[in-house]
């Protein structure tokens, strides 16, 4: 057990060596935190061989770490398939993306302070990959949103970085709360925390329901009841967790803001941390789902949606790094939506090869930044293909693999994910159209950012155009290897190793027959239409963007615009609470609070300088008065 608790202990071991030696090492910090993450990856793959060769189950505490009465916790492991596939991404993407920091970040001013905080968030994005009971989930699901918060905000010198952190945090506290309220449930309907002990109750709780309308029949009328089934309900509060986490809408609009922390944390946020937790708990709580067919359908509807809206959005907007945030915000619609129909390995498997694709496409975009001095706006940007050609190339295959194309990672977890939801009835058929449609829009918006920034005209300031060239080799490295596994990774039947303890309602996952290879034909076609309009719109006639954004004002202003979502947020939560919040300073804090403490103090000074005026000095005055005194204490003891 303990060589296993390694995996996680070193990158937090870094974190504390860092923490405490960070006034002496003086940019010297990944002499730390690269040898942790490396072995705890090492460790990884160790543990990784022994569950696919060997057949390894770990489930153990380590420690006692909750005792009272009855109510005991403890931090344990839970090593499985799913587990050990989530071990290998993350360690990967976080050792990656800590060698490529080593040239992204040289010279920060807060270079140490980075490195402490990629060891604190890798090392809590293990622990609650890890753990086997619902409070140790809780805590370390917190601990990734404080590790995203810290980073967003890196550059604190910078509002926008600040805001983006705080809306980053608050957002995912709405999620978040209903997540808590979902584990408290389930702590008092069975008294129990632990995984196992909870999935094996489940099933005895069924049929038991919970009435959510009672404090409403006033409005609903008399005797009026909504009775929501109790595991519902349970799955719902969980799913709101992941919705936050995973940025599915309502609660998808702090993730592009994210973009304002540094390229790096993009990277691990996007791929292999915290938006991938929220899919990460779907699949690990499916022994419930199954139970809640209600649920399922609302994950899978979210996720489909989510998918849509997000890939529209994608297609219009000028910042790089957004273009590739949006897409992610899609690609999680797609996993979350096979999650819902019970295709949770097709799920995690489109999670694991995203996460290749998804963390190349965002360094690329951080060596593309750094190239030109920190612009991130894709219209000063174009022919870039011969200055920075292993960028370029590195970035094709990703763009590949995002847009599915054939024998590319997204390729193979794309289709299984088309083909695992239309074999779930109806509701799977309308959401494999949407996937269908989601395809042809990500091939588009994907090579629309590739032939923008790397094809045509340059667009390049003057002054930094004669300075672009390729980045280091800390950071070319990590693309390479991101690179090959954007394709080898759809290759090492993935679905077959993490499907034994992911399985759907029905007991496995239903295949569409020989709708499939219909389905891979369609979706395939999607992705090479959405390739072939992107290289029409962009490169063979540049100016039919613009007469196209012209022409449908409305709907590019809609996508442009994000759909004004964040708008209508701003005018039905944040402006009332802001006025809210003024007026509860001004009327009850300064008017009554601060009244009532300096009229008191008000009072007392007054009466300190009436009594001042008293002191005459003269012996006779204060005889007279403590001879009336006296007479007022004799008099009321004899008369009253």
């Amino acid at each position: 057990m303990l060589t296993y608790a390694l995996i996680p202990l070193l990158p937090f071991a870094a974190f504390i060596a860092i923490g405490l030696s960070g006034p002496w090492l003086r940019g010297r910090g990944h002499y730390i935190a690269l040898p942790a993450v490396l072995l705890s990856l090492l460790l990884s793959l160790a543990t990784f061989w022994q569950v696919a060769a060997r057949g390894l189950r770990v489930n153990g505490d380590l420690y006692v770490w909750i005792v009272s009465g009855d109510f005991r916790v403890a931090i344990g492991l839970l090593i499985d398939p799913l587990t050990a596939a989530m071990l290998i991404l993350v360690t990967v993407v976080s050792s990656l993306v800590h060698l490529y920091s080593i040239g992204y970040m040289r010279g920060d001013r807060g270079y140490d302070r980075f490195f402490a905080y990629l060891g604190l968030f890798t090392f809590s994005m293990l622990m609650l990959v890890l753990a086997n009971n619902f409070l140790q989930l809780y805590v370390f699901w917190e601990a990734v949103g404080l590790c995203s918060y810290l980073l967003i905000a890196h550059w604190y010198e910078r509002k926008s970085a600040c805001d983006a952190a705080t809306k980053a945090f608050v957002v995912n506290r709405v999620g978040d709360f209903g997540f808590g309220l979902g584990i408290l449930l389930i702590f008092t309907t069975f008294g129990l925390l632990d995984y196992g002990a909870v999935f094996a109750a489940a099933p005895g709780a069924a049929a038991a329901t919970v009435n959510l309308l009672s404090p409403l029949t006033l409005l609903a009328g008399e005797g009026a009841r909504w009775d929501v089934g109790l595991l519902t309900l349970i799955c719902l509060l969980l799913f709101t967790g992941a919705v936050g986490k995973s940025a599915q809408l309502p609660l998808h609009t702090w993730l592009p803001d994210a973009m304002e922390g540094p390229t790096p944390i993009s990277a691990l946020i996007h791929a292999a941390t915290m938006v991938t937790a929220g899919v990460f708990m779907v699949a690990r709580m499916s022994p419930l789902f199954n139970l809640s067919p209600a649920a399922m359908t609302v994950v899978a509807v979210v996720g489909g949606a989510t998918a849509l809206f997000a890939a529209t959005i994608a297609l219009t907007q000028t910042d790089i790094k957004r273009v590739v945030a949006y897409s992610t915000v899609s690609q999680l619609g797609y996993m979350i939506m096979a999650c819902g129909v019970g295709a949770y390995a097709a799920g995690i498997y489109h999670l694991l090869t995203h996460g290749a694709f998804k963390a190349l496409l965002f360094l690329c975009c951080g060596s593309i930044i750094i190239a030109l001095h920190h612009e991130q706006d894709m219209r000063r940007m174009g022919g870039l293909k011969h200055k920075l050609p292993v960028t370029y190339w590195t970035m094709l295959i990703g763009s590949l693999a995002l847009a599915g194309f054939p024998l590319t990672a997204g390729f193979f977890s794309k289709d299984e994910i088309l083909v695992s939801v239309w074999s779930a009835g109806l509701l799977g058929q309308a959401l494999t159209v949407v996937g269908l449609v989601t395809a042809f829009l990500t091939a588009f918006y994907s090579f629309r950012l590739l032939f923008v920034v790397f094809w045509g005209e340059s667009r390049v300031d003057p002054h930094h155009a004669d300075h672009v060239h390729e980045p280091s080799s800390t950071m070319t490295i990590p693309l390479l290897v991101l690179a090959v596994l954007s394709i080898v990774t759809g290759y090492l039947a993935i679905p077959e190793f993490i499907g034994p303890v992911l399985s759907g309602p029905e007991g496995g996952e239903v295949h569409a027959g020989p709708a499939a290879g219909v389905i891979m034909i369609v979706a395939t076609l999607m992705g090479l239409g959405g390739i072939a309009t992107a290289y029409v719109v962009y490169v063979r006639s540049p100016a039919l963007a613009e007469r196209l954004a012209g022409r449908w004002r409305t709907l590019y202003a809609l996508s442009l615009n994000k759909w004004y979502v964040d708008e209508l947020y701003d005018w039905l939560f944040v402006r009332p609470t802001v006025r809210l919040a003024l007026m509860l300073w001004r009327q009850i804090d300064v008017g009554v609070i601060d009244a009532l403490v300096n009229g008191v103090a008000t009072v007392l000074g007054q009466l300190g300088r009436w009594t001042r005026q008293r002191q005459s000095g003269q012996l006779q005055h204060y005889a007279l008065v403590m001879a009336g005194g006296l007479f007022l204490l004799v008099s009321m003891y004899l008369f009253w």
